[in-house]
């Protein structure tokens, strides 16, 4: 019963000092619930605050301590909207470059993973490039801008990456080619480069494969383009056995081939037995992630 009363006792305590004018009393006890982590009710007192210090030496400290309050909590959103209002208000205050990282950081966590909507992560992006463009060496900041600049980057890389490649997992190879060379286009230095080059091969060649008679030959060629495009830039990859294969069956479709039938058939069966292997050990290897990730729950 005492614990009870106890409790209910702080929570009357807390709720008279949140609607006090005591400035001194709330203020002392903001920084003392921030201190202790108890981060949600320091953000409420430094919220009541804000109004009480307006325009005294004290107000640019309890905006940024509101802001950081809300940021430990983990409420990126409220935090972001509290820095950027710090920001516009206090530009020369002595929090301004934390805040400025601060508020970063609170647009970087707010992004979605690369399946949702891009633009917070396109947003984040403008923000970080204009706070390293003006702080340059001069900030403490530096390295985590540039790990969530390449976070953000990559998140991006992928999204074009994957959305191209949804058209070839449809089988609408025409489209999918057309797709991966525009990621490309927008973005030679894509991090799945190596893979867009590959699966452009690919449609081109299921393209070609699956066409008329009449325009098999001049879709056969283009294959072999960017059969060539991928073995100039990675003649060691791990794609190049099944693109040789791919290559030699246009070459024999285009009367090309100057192998045996024969030769060409142990390829096949060869690289088949050897693609079978890999998505048997692929599917092992995500099995046990999946019971590992299980027992870890």
């Amino acid at each position: 019963m005492l614990p009870l009363m106890l409790a209910a006792g702080c929570k009357s305590q807390y709720e008279a000092l949140l609607a006090s004018s005591n400035v001194e009393a709330k203020y002392a006890a903001a920084m003392n619930y921030f201190n202790t982590k108890k981060y949600s009710k320091s953000a409420q007192l430094f919220e009541s605050l804000s109004v009480q210090v307006g325009g005294t030496p004290r107000e640019d400290t309890v905006q940024y301590y509101w802001g950081l309050s809300n940021y430990r909590f983990k409420d990126y959103f409220t935090a972001e909207t509290n820095f950027t209002k710090f920001l516009q208000n206090f530009p020369r205050s002595p929090f301004t470059e934390d805040a400025r990282f601060l508020r970063l950081d609170c647009l970087y966590r707010s992004t979605y993973r690369y399946e949702l909507d891009q633009t917070p992560t396109r947003a984040a992006l403008i923000a970080i490039e204009e706070y390293m463009r003006e702080y340059k060496e001069d900030t403490p900041h530096l390295e985590a801008c540039r790990k969530m600049q390449k976070d953000l980057n990559d998140r991006l890389d992928q999204k074009a990456y994957e959305s191209a490649r949804l058209y070839y997992k449809m089988e609408d190879y025409k489209a999918s080619r057309v797709a991966f060379k525009n990621v490309l286009k927008d973005d030679s230095e894509n991090i799945y480069r190596e893979q867009i080059l590959y699966y452009t091969a690919m449609s081109s060649y299921h393209y070609a494969r699956l066409s008329v008679q009449k325009k098999q030959k001049d879709r056969y060629l283009v294959f072999a383009d960017d059969y060539l495009n991928f073995i100039g830039e990675y003649p060691e990859s791990k794609y190049r056995r099944e693109l040789d294969v791919m290559y030699k069956r246009s070459q024999n479709a285009l009367g090309r081939y100057t192998g045996s039938q024969e030769e060409l058939k142990a390829k096949e069966r060869e690289f088949e037995r050897e693609r079978r292997q890999i998505e048997r050990a692929q599917k092992s290897e995500n099995k046990k992630n999946e019971t590992s990730a299980k027992n870890k729950q």
